[in-house]
């Protein structure tokens, strides 16, 4: 497979923007996160990587960045809001990129679909790799509100429910409370977060999936990751 960026038709007529970097025997792909987020997670993997004969191949998924985005609020596109569409996009960019006997990454969100992956193509890798992700929604919210609790005064605490109640969620106050829990919490290194990843997110994908809250209320909760 050779470098370089390249523009996959799929079956269903839609395009998705593929990045491949690097030269070697051992093959990556890697899964973006969000849902919504694009494939420049990945930009440096392939020169961090390269000492070790690793191939990072990466793409935008359906939605995001510079693949298409269909108009979600159309019923005819709704279909593509599953997680069972975008484990067959994974399967049908493997196939189209040639790549067997790999290794999948996946971040946060692409850490669900290369479990999922696995479980159903396991055939096709060599390992996977998840970075970053939480495994129950229900159990990551409960804690982190916990955390709430212990991080803010009662009147912190109540406004931020008070916004998030009313969606207010542009409410500068609490935009402030939220940007400091996860700096303890989640994002402990935020001056190293890429703004362009989050100003290029695909809004309509990541609401549907992980709802509009500082918690996920949208899709999410139905997954759980952990072992049984």
């Amino acid at each position: 497979m050779h470098e370089g960026s390249r523009i996959l038709t799929l079956d269903n007529g839609f395009h998705l923007f593929t990045r491949t970097v690097g030269e070697g025997d051992v093959k990556l792909l890697c899964v973006h996160g969000g849902p919504g987020s694009n494939h420049e997670e990945f930009e440096n993997f392939g020169e961090r990587l390269a000492k070790y004969g690793v191939q990072v191949s990466m793409y935008d998924q359906l939605g995001s960045f510079y693949s298409d985005q269909p108009d979600f609020t159309k019923p005819e596109n709704q279909k593509y809001l599953t997680l069972d569409y975008y484990l067959s996009e994974l399967e049908e960019v493997r196939q189209k990129l040639g790549l067997d006997n790999f290794y999948l990454l996946g971040h946060s969100w692409g850490g669900l679909l290369a479990q999922e992956y696995a479980l159903k193509y396991g055939d096709h890798l060599k390992g996977v790799v998840v970075m970053s992700m939480i495994d129950n929604i229900e159990e990551y919210t409960v804690h982190i509100n916990q955390l709430r609790e212990k991080t803010f005064s009662k009147f912190e605490v109540d406004y931020m429910k008070d916004v998030e109640e009313h969606e207010r969620f542009d409410d500068p106050k609490y935009q402030e409370l939220v940007a400091q829990l996860y700096k303890i919490y989640v994002n402990r290194h935020p001056e190293r977060a890429p703004r362009h990843l989050v100003e290029t997110m695909a809004t309509p994908v990541y609401n549907h999936f992980s709802g509009k809250q500082r918690v996920c209320d949208g899709w999410h909760p139905e997954w759980v990751g952990s072992p049984s």
